[in-house]
C-alpha cells in the first residue's frame, strides 16, 4: 500500500513488486562510525558463516551507492543462503542525526502485513471456521461484488472491489490529519455505492480494501481482535517478539527508524511521517517489524512450518500459479504474496517507509531490506532498488 501525490493528487498506487526472506535468524548487527557498514554476530556451533569477504565489500557498495542515488536516510539490509549470510546498514536512523542503524531497529513494514492477514485467514480455513469460497458478504455486508467475490478473491486480488486508497475523499481528509485514528468500517465505507470494477476472478486489481475486509472478516468468525489473532497463531508461536499490530496507537517501539516522506501537505516537501498514525491501512498495512523477525517469518511464509499444515500450504503455492490477467509465468500474485522471476515474497510500503522480503526456493537464498524513506526516483521505489542492486551479486544468473 503506497499514499502517493505523483500520479494524481492525493491518490494511493499500489505495488505489484514482491519479496520474501529465509532461514535462520542472526545475533546482532552493528553498524560503523562512517554511517555504513557490516558486522553481524553470532556464536555457538549453529552460528551461521559469513559470506565472503569480497561479496560483502560488493554488497556493501550497493548499499551505499543506491542511497546516493536516491538520498534516503538510511538502509538496512541481510543476505541469507547456504554460502553464508551478511548484514549491512548505510546512513542513519533518522534524517539530520548521526544514530547509527542496528539489529534492533522498528520499522513500519506497510504491505507485508497482508502476509499475515492471509496467513491468519488460512490458519481459520485450515481450523474449519472459515472458507476460501465464502462471499465476503457473510461477514462484512454491503461491499461491491459483495454477495459474488469470495475470500479467495479478495486474498489473491482478483475480487473487484475498489481500493479505499484510490478515493479523494480518504487521502484528503487522512493528509489534512495524519495522526487521526481510522476504524475498519470507516475504512472500507469509502467504497460501498461504488460500482464493481469487474467480474470476481476475471483481473488482478490490488486494492487495499481486500486485506482490511479480510482482517474484518476474521474477527468476526472469530471473536476476537485481530490482534489477538495475529499473536496467537503467528507471533508467538514463531517467536516474533519485535513485531507487532499497533491498532489504534500511532507509537513504534524503540529503538526505530524514523521515516520521511514528500507526500502529504503540502504536497512536496519532505516530512517526517514517523508517528502517522498507521491505524488507515488496518490488516492491509500497519504491522510494526525488525529484520531478525522478517527473516524468521518469510522463512515460516515460504514453508508453511510452525503456521500452516502442508495441504494449506500447497493450496497457498499453488495459487501463484495464478493466470488471471495481467499475472503470467514469471510473474503473479497469489493467496497474500507474489512470485516474480523466482523470488517470492511481497513488498511493504506506507509514508516514510519501505521495505522488501524476498525468498527464492531455488537458491535457498533470503533477502530482507529495510529502507527509512518512501521517496521515489523516476518509477522505482528505494527499497526495490536496494534488492535490484542486491541480486546480481548474490545471484549472478538470476
Amino acid at each position: 500500500m503506497r499514499l502517493h501525490t505523483r500520479t494524481t493528487t492525493h491518490a494511493l498506487t499500489s505495488a505489484t513488486v514482491l519479496a520474501l526472506a529465509a532461514t535462520l535468524v542472526v545475533a546482532g548487527c552493528s553498524a560503523n562510525n562512517s554511517g555504513g557498514g557490516a558486522s553481524p554476530s553470532a556464536s555457538g556451533p549453529s552460528a551461521t558463516p559469513s559470506l565472503p569477504a569480497a561479496t560483502a565489500a560488493k554488497l556493501q557498495a550497493a548499499l551505499d551507492q543506491t542511497r546516493a542515488k536516491f538520498g534516503f536516510p538510511g538502509v538496512q539490509a541481510g543476505v541469507w543462503s547456504p554460502k553464508g549470510m551478511w548484514i549491512g546498514t548505510s546512513g542513519t536512523a533518522a534524517q539530520g542525526q548521526d544514530r547509527p542503524i542496528t539489529i534492533a531497529d522498528h520499522t513500519r513494514v506497510g504491505s507485508i502485513t497482508k502476509t499475515f492477514t492471509v496467513t491468519a485467514l488460512l490458519q481459520q480455513v485450515q481450523a474449519g471456521t472459515m472458507s476460501l469460497d465464502d462471499p465476503i458478504e457473510k461477514y462484512v455486508p454491503g461491499m461491491p461484488n459483495g454477495q459474488i467475490a469470495t475470500l479467495r478473491n479478495l486474498a489473491s486480488m482478483t475480487s473487484g472491489i475498489p481500493s479505499y486508497t484510490e478515493n479523494n475523499s480518504f487521502t484528503d481528509q487522512l493528509f489534512a490529519n495524519p495522526s487521526s485514528l481510522w476504524l475498519p468500517q470507516q475504512l472500507v465505507d469509502f467504497v460501498k455505492g461504488q460500482k464493481p470494477m469487474f467480474v470476481p476472478g476475471t483481473k488482478f486489481y490490488y486494492s487495499n480494501t481486500n486485506t482490511v475486509l479480510l482482517g474484518m472478516a476474521i474477527q468476526s468468525a472469530t471473536g476476537k481482535p485481530i490482534e489477538n489473532v495475529f499473536q496467537q497463531g503467528i507471533l508467538i508461536p514463531l517467536g516474533l517478539t519485535g513485531t507487532s499490530f499497533p491498532g489504534v496507537s500511532a507509537a513504534i517501539p524503540s529503538p526505530y527508524l524514523s521515516g520521511v516522506t514528500e507526500q502529504g501537505n503540502p504536497e512536496g516537501g519532505v516530512k517526517d511521517a514517523t508517528n502517522w498514525n498507521p491505524s488507515w491501512g488496518f490488516t492491509a498495512g500497519e504491522m510494526i517489524s525488525t529484520l531478525n523477525d522478517l527473516h524468521t517469518w518469510a522463512v515460516a511464509l515460504a514453508t508453511g512450518r510452525g503456521i500452516l499444515d502442508e495441504k494449506t500450504q500447497k493450496i497457498r503455492l499453488d495459487s501463484l500459479k495464478n493466470t488471471v490477467p495481467p499475472n503470467n509465468a514469471q510473474k503473479a500474485y497469489g493467496l497474500g504474496f507474489g512470485i516474480a522471476n523466482g523470488w517470492i515474497g511481497h513488498t511493504g510500503e506506507l509514508p516514510g517507509y519501505n521495505t522488501v522480503i524476498n525468498y527464492n526456493p531455488k537458491t535457498e537464498t533470503a533477502v530482507v531490506i529495510m529502507v527509512n524513506s518512501d521517496i521515489a526516483k523516476g518509477k522505482q521505489n528505494p527499497a526495490p532498488a536496494v534488492f535490484d542492486a542486491i541480486v546480481p551479486i548474490i545471484a549472478p544468473s538470476s
